[in-house]
């Protein structure tokens, strides 16, 4: 899973600039500012409350880890307060702030993590797998804040 994440954030990244290497950050990014990449799911129609559950259950405690270990400065989860055209609808947001660019584009093993979370790893897998098969789509989007201070 650990190389999934990685390739799909790369993949996402070089999608928005070409020519990006994987193991990069933009050339605007500052390497020492935090790095935010929103994470977008679509589900299968009735298939919510099971992907919530299973993400609750399988990969929030893995976030909650990572954060206690200073990769991640803060994870928050949303979702829409009214349903929008079904070919720009989400479910689920989940917003990732990175320590830094960097440490969002470097290889994370999170092999120990996943082990100490989930003894059980066959059972974890299922999970996880059955969780991706409940999705429709699933994009991640690197975000930039404006500093509005300079704004007139």
């Amino acid at each position: 899973m650990p190389a999934i994440r990685s390739f799909v954030l790369a993949a996402s990244l070089l999608a928005i600039a070409p020519g990006l290497a994987a193991a990069q950050a933009p050339a605007t990014t500052s390497t020492t500012a935090p790095f935010v990449v929103e994470y977008y799911y679509k589900t299968k129609w009735g298939a919510f409350d099971e992907f919530k559950a299973l993400f609750r259950k399988n990969h929030y405690p893995v976030l909650v880890k990572e954060k206690a270990l200073g990769r991640l400065l803060d994870v928050t989860v949303a979702y829409p307060f009214h349903h929008g055209t079904e070919d720009g609808r989400w479910d689920m947001r989940v917003t990732i702030t990175f320590k830094d660019a960097a440490t969002a584009f470097a290889t994370f093993d999170n092999t120990a993590l996943l082990k100490e979370l989930y003894p059980d790893t066959a059972t974890f897998e299922k999970e996880e797998q059955r969780r991706f098969a409940l999705l429709e789509a699933h994009w991640d989007l690197p975000v930039k804040a404006e500093n509005l201070a300079g704004w007139k």
